[in-house]
């Protein structure tokens, strides 16, 4: 059983742990690919820093997925960061 309340981990650490260590691909060889500073990758990877549409869609070509894959891992990472303490009430019609 899944618990309700896990925060779902970071895309940062799916791109190291899924894609980067077991293809052998260090982090500065993937910004080296993507022509961006080394610094956004290492960011991404410590969960200092969210994935963008424009990561995204580097991410997306360089590693054979879809951006709206990287994407929902972020929405999902920020919407169970953010949920509220106390649950909302629906508003009832009169």
């Amino acid at each position: 059983m899944i618990p309700k309340h896990r925060v779902p981990t970071h895309p940062g650490e799916i791109l190291l742990e899924e894609f980067l260590s077991p293809r052998e691909i260090t982090q500065t060889a993937l910004s080296t690919h993507l022509r961006i500073p080394i610094q956004r990758i290492n960011q991404l990877v410590n969960g200092k820093r969210d994935v963008t549409p424009e990561t995204a869609w580097l991410l997306a070509g360089a590693l054979d997925t879809s951006p709206e894959f990287w994407m929902n891992l972020q929405a999902q990472h920020d919407l169970a960061k953010s949920r509220p303490d106390a649950d909302v009430k629906a508003i009832r019609r009169s």
